[in-house]
C-alpha cells in the first residue's frame, strides 16, 4: 500500500510520502523475480514495495515527475530500488528494515554527480564539475541551477539563465549590446549568447557540454549556450574559479558545465507565448522532448523552435527621442535539436553520444541619420548562425574501479553575416560574409583507486589527447580583413584526491580532510609551452561546516583572429591623434590588427570557501567565497583613445617620431591595406610618427571579490506545502591597466563593466499541485567616466514572479499537464539613461541592463 506520512512527521519537515508493505519478511535479503515496465518512478517503488514486502519511504518533492527505467530479473528489494533510481541524484537507505529515498550524498565541496555514486546504472558516467576523478571533491565554489528552478523562475533559454547570475556578466557575446560597448567588454554577433564570469570577456569563460568542449561562434572565442534547447538540460553548473589544470585553455575566470538530461521514457511537449507590455518582444516557443529508457542504455531527444520580434526605440519612453529609428533589441528565430544516448555493450564496456544542431536567424535596423527617419536613410544587418557538434565516447571498466574512456568530438560553426544601406528607399548592398570556427578533438583518459589512505582510497586520473581548430573570417572578395588559418594543440594532465581522514575515524576536529593537486601541459605549435598547476584542500572540523581552499594557474590561447587579422594602416592627419605644434599637412600612419607573435595570457587564481550545512537545520546549505585573480598578458590594443595618441606621454613606447621614409614603406607593406583618411595625398615627408596600435600581450588585470550562496527549504505542514529560499549574491573589484606606463584604473563599477555588487533572491512555495515563485534581482549602480565630470548610472531592482499548476497521472484529457505562467519585472523598472554622441548609439548601458522592462508569459507542457 502507497500512504502518506503522518501530519507529524511532514511538520518536522523529514519525509513526505511512505511507500508500505505487510509485515516485513523474515529473510528481506532474497531475490525475487521483479518485472516493471518504464513508468512514474513513485509507481514503481510502490510496486517493489509490495511485491518485497519492505518499506520504501519516498519524499513526494523529490519523486514527483520522475520516471523510473524498466527493469527485469531477480532482485533484493534494495538491489531493485538502487536501479530504478539510476540517473536521478538520488540514492536509498537503510532505516532499519525500512529504504528511505533521499537525495544523493554529496562529497564535500563536490557536486552531486550526474548518476550519483550509490545509484549508477549501467553506462551511466559521473559528471563533476571541477575535476576528472568521477565523484571527487572539489576545492573551489561551484554553483548548480536545475532544470526545475529554470522552470520556477519563467525563464525559457540558457542565455537568460546564465545573464541573471550575478557571477555573470550581460556583456561578452549577447544578444542586444549596442554598437557604443567597447569591443573588449561585449558584442552582438549574430544573436548569440555566451557566459562572461567577473567580466573577465566571454573567452575567458569555458563552457562545456557534458564535460567537454564544444566549437566556438562567430569572431569570439566563446560557445552559444542559447543554442542548447532548454528542455533538453537537466541543470548547468558554474565552477567560478580558474580551472586550467583540469580542462586547459580558456578556464581563466571558471567553467560553466551544461548537463543534459540523461533518462527519460516517453514524450513531454511544451509551448509558451509571450510579450513585453510596452511593445516589441513577442515571443513564441515550442518544444519537445522524447525518451526510451531501457536496462542497457537510454536516448533522449530534444527540439526546439522559438522566435522573439524586435524590441524598437519608439515603444521605449527613455529612448524614443534619444535614438529614434534603433533597433535596441534584434528579431530572433531559431531551430535546435539535441540528442543525448548511452548504451551498454558487454560488462563493462559502455558507449555514450553527444550531439547537438542550431540554426539561428538575426537581424536589426539602425538609422542613418540624427533624426532618426528610416524613410530618408537606414542600415539593415542580417544574420544566419548555423552549427552543429558530435562527440561519442567508448568507457571500458578496466578492473577495480578503474576506467578508461575515448572521447572524440567534431564541432562546426558559421555565422553567415550581411547589411544592406537604404537611401529614399533606394538599397544599396553594405558587403556580406561569415565566420567559421571549427573544432576536432580526441581524448584518451582514466581515473581509479591507486593506494589505501586512512581516509579512504586515493585516485588517480590521468589523460592526453590532440586538437585542433580551424577560423575563417570572409567580408568580401579581395577584402584584406579575410582571413583562414588553423592552430593544433597537445595536452596531457594528471590529478590525484588523497582522503586523508574521512567520517567515522574520530579523529579530533577532524571530520572530513581531502587534499587535490592536479598538473595539466599543453603544447601551441608556433604558440608556445604552458603548464598550469592547480592545489586544493577540503577541511571539515564537523560534520557541520567545511572549509575549502584552492590556488592555481589558468591561461588563454590567443584566438586565431587576434593574431592573424590582417593589420591595416590609415593615414591620419596629426592633429586628429593629439599632434600639437605641428604644420598643417602634418600626418601620421596608424597601424591597427593582428599579431602572429602572441603569447598565451596567464592568471594565477586563489578562492577560499566556508560551506555551512548544519544537521540540525534540515536542507539549509551556506557558501561565503572570496576569490582573486591576478591576470597578466592580456592581449590588449594598448592606446585607450587614439585622439590622444600623440599627446599622451604614457603612449611614448607605441609612437615612432619622424620616422624614415623606409620604416614608412615596410609598415605600409605588412599591412592588408592602406587606408587615405587625411584628406591629401600621401607624402612620407608630412609624416611626422608612426603609431602602432596592433594587439599585444600588454595588458593586466587584478579581480577580487565574495560571493554568497544561501539555499533553504522548510516544511510548513500536511496541508501547508514547504518552501525553498534561494539567495546568490556577489561583490567585485576590477582593475585594468593596459600597458606598464599605463595607470591601472577600475573596470567593475564602470559603464559596460559589471557593477560591483549583484544579487538574486527568491521564494517558492510548493502545495500540493501548486507551485509559486517570487524572485528579486538587484544590479548596483556604475559610473560614466567617458566625460567630465563623470555621470552615476542608477541601479536597477526587478521583480519576477511565476506559477505553475500541475494536474495529476489520473485519466481524462488534462492528465500530466503543467500550466504556469510568469510576470518578469512585474513593477516595469527601466534603465537609466546615458550620453549618446551617435545616432547609433544605445542610450542605457546594453551590457548591465535590458530594454524589456514587463514581461508577461504563459505556457503548457504535457506529458504523454
Amino acid at each position: 500500500m502507497f500512504r502518506k506520512l503522518s501530519a507529524s512527521l511532514l511538520a518536522a519537515g523529514s519525509l513526505a510520502a511512505v511507500v508500505s508493505a505487510a509485515p516485513v519478511r523474515a529473510q528481506v535479503s532474497n531475490e525475487i523475480q521483479i518485472s516493471l515496465p518504464a513508468q512514474d518512478l513513485s509507481q514503481s517503488l510502490r510496486a517493489v514495495s509490495l511485491q518485497t514486502g519492505r518499506n520504501v519511504i519516498a519524499p513526494d518533492e523529490l519523486v514527483k515527475g520522475r520516471q523510473a527505467p524498466a527493469i527485469s530479473g531477480p532482485f533484493t528489494a534494495e538491489g531493485a530500488v538502487r536501479l530504478l533510481l539510476a540517473g536521478s541524484g538520488l540514492e536509498v537507505r537503510r532505516v532499519g528494515e525500512s529504504l528511505v529515498i533521499a537525495a544523493a550524498a554529496r562529497p564535500p565541496g563536490g557536486m552531486e554527480s550526474e548518476s550519483g555514486e550509490t545509484a549508477s546504472g549501467p553506462g551511466d558516467t559521473i559528471v563533476v564539475t571541477g575535476t576528472r576523478i568521477r565523484g571527487g571533491p572539489v576545492a573551489s565554489p561551484v554553483i548548480e541551477i536545475g532544470r526545475e528552478e529554470i522552470r520556477n523562475a519563467g525563464q525559457s533559454s540558457l542565455g537568460e539563465v546564465v545573464r541573471s547570475l550575478p557571477q555573470s556578466f550581460g556583456g561578452g557575446q549577447n544578444p542586444g549590446v549596442g554598437t557604443n560597448v567597447p569591443a573588449s567588454s561585449g558584442v552582438d554577433v549574430g544573436g548569440g549568447s555566451s557566459i562572461d564570469l567577473r567580466g573577465l570577456g566571454s573567452d575567458a569563460t569555458l563552457t562545456l557540454l557534458n564535460g567537454h568542449r564544444l566549437s566556438y561562434s562567430a569572431s569570439r572565442q566563446s560557445v552559444d549556450v542559447s543554442a542548447i534547447p532548454l528542455g533538453a538540460v537537466e541543470r548547468i553548473e558554474i565552477l567560478a574559479d580558474g580551472a586550467s589544470a583540469i580542462y586547459g585553455s580558456d578556464a581563466v575566470a571558471g567553467v560553466a558545465n551544461v548537463i543534459l538530461r540523461r533518462r527519460f521514457d516517453g514524450l513531454e511537449t511544451s509551448a509558451r507565448v509571450g510579450s513585453s507590455t510596452d511593445g516589441g518582444d513577442f515571443q513564441q516557443l515550442y518544444g519537445g522532448v522524447a525518451g526510451a529508457d531501457w536496462r542497457s542504455g537510454g536516448i533522449v531527444v530534444a527540439y526546439e523552435y522559438g522566435s522573439n520580434s524586435p524590441i524598437e526605440s519608439k515603444d521605449r519612453s527613455y529612448a524614443a527621442t534619444r535614438s529614434p529609428g534603433l533597433t535596441l533589441s534584434p528579431a530572433l528565430r531559431h531551430h535546435s535539436a539535441s540528442l543525448n544516448a548511452h548504451q551498454q555493450l558487454s560488462d563493462g564496456v559502455s558507449i555514450d553520444l553527444d550531439g547537438l544542431f542550431n540554426r539561428r536567424n538575426w537581424n536589426t535596423v539602425f538609422p542613418l541619420n540624427f533624426a532618426g527617419d528610416l524613410s530618408v536613410s537606414s542600415g539593415r544587418l542580417y544574420s544566419t548562425a548555423q552549427s552543429y557538434e558530435l562527440t561519442p565516447a567508448l568507457h571500458v571498466d578496466l578492473g577495480g574501479d578503474w576506467r578508461a574512456t575515448v572521447i572524440g568530438s567534431y564541432g562546426h560553426d558559421r555565422v553567415d553575416f550581411a547589411a544592406d544601406l537604404f537611401f529614399a528607399g533606394v538599397k544599396v548592398p553594405g558587403g556580406a560574409g561569415y565566420y567559421t570556427n571549427a573544432a576536432k578533438s580526441v581524448e584518451v583518459n582514466g581515473d581509479g583507486s591507486v593506494f589505501r589512505l586512512p581516509g579512504g582510497n586515493a585516485k588517480l586520473a590521468l589523460g592526453g589527447g590532440y586538437r585542433m581548430i580551424d577560423f575563417a573570417v570572409f567580408k568580401g572578395s579581395s577584402n584584406f580583413q579575410n582571413a583562414q588559418r588553423s592552430q593544433d594543440s597537445y595536452h596531457a594532465f594528471g590529478e590525484l584526491s588523497l582522503p586523508l581522514v574521512s567520517t567515522g575515524q574520530h579523529v579530533a576536529f577532524v571530520d572530513q580532510l581531502f587534499v587535490s593537486a592536479a598538473l595539466r601541459y599543453e603544447n601551441y605549435p608556433g604558440i608556445g609551452d604552458v603548464a598550469t598547476p592547480k592545489v586544493g584542500i577540503v577541511y571539515a572540523p564537523s560534520a557541520d561546516f567545511a572549509l575549502k581552499s584552492s590556488w592555481g594557474r589558468s591561461f588563454r590561447a590567443p584566438t586565431l583572429l587576434q593574431q592573424y587579422n590582417p593589420p591595416s594602416v590609415s593615414l591620419l592627419r596629426a592633429a586628429s591623434v593629439g599632434g600639437a605644434g605641428l604644420p598643417a599637412a602634418a600626418t601620421v600612419l596608424l597601424i591597427q590588427g593582428g599579431n602572429a607573435a602572441l603569447k598565451p595570457e596567464r592568471a594565477e587564481t586563489w578562492s577560499a570557501t566556508l560551506e555551512f550545512h548544519p544537521r540540525a537545520v534540515h536542507r539549509l546549505k551556506a557558501e561565503l567565497s572570496y576569490f582573486s585573480t591576478r591576470y597578466r598578458d592580456r592581449i590588449v590594443t594598448p592606446i585607450a583613445a587614439t585622439a590622444v595618441a600623440l599627446s599622451n606621454p604614457i603612449n611614448a613606447s607605441l609612437v615612432v617620431r619622424n620616422p624614415t621614409a623606409a620604416a614608412q614603406s615596410a609598415a605600409i607593406a605588412r599591412a592588408g591595406t592602406f587606408v587615405n583618411a587625411a584628406g591629401g595625398n600621401y607624402d612620407p615627408a608630412n609624416v611626422v610618427a608612426i603609431i602602432d596600435d596592433s594587439n599585444v600581450n600588454a595588458g593586466r588585470q587584478v579581480i577580487d571579490g565574495v560571493d554568497l550562496l544561501v539555499r533553504y527549504g522548510i516544511g510548513l505542514g500536511a496541508d501547508r506545502g514547504t518552501l525553498s529560499l534561494l539567495l546568490d549574491a556577489a561583490y567585485l573589484k576590477s582593475k585594468q591597466q593596459l600597458t606598464a606606463s599605463q595607470p591601472l584604473i577600475a573596470l567593475a563599477g564602470t559603464l559596460f563593466n559589471p557593477p560591483h555588487f549583484r544579487t538574486r533572491g527568491g521564494l517558492t512555495w510548493a502545495v500540493g499541485p501548486v507551485m509559486l515563485t517570487g524572485i528579486v534581482n538587484y544590479s548596483g549602480p556604475v559610473t560614466d567616466t567617458r566625460f567630465t565630470p563623470s555621470a552615476r548610472i542608477g541601479s536597477i531592482t526587478t521583480a519576477d514572479l511565476t506559477a505553475r499548476l500541475t494536474t495529476g497521472s489520473g485519466a481524462g484529457p488534462l492528465r500530466n499537464v503543467e500550466l504556469s505562467a510568469s510576470v518578469l519585472n512585474a513593477f516595469n523598472a527601466k534603465p537609466t539613461a546615458i550620453r549618446t554622441t551617435l545616432f547609433t548609439d544605445t542610450p542605457y548601458d546594453s551590457t548591465n541592463y535590458s530594454p524589456v522592462g514587463r514581461f508577461i508569459t504563459f505556457g503548457i507542457t504535457r506529458k504523454w
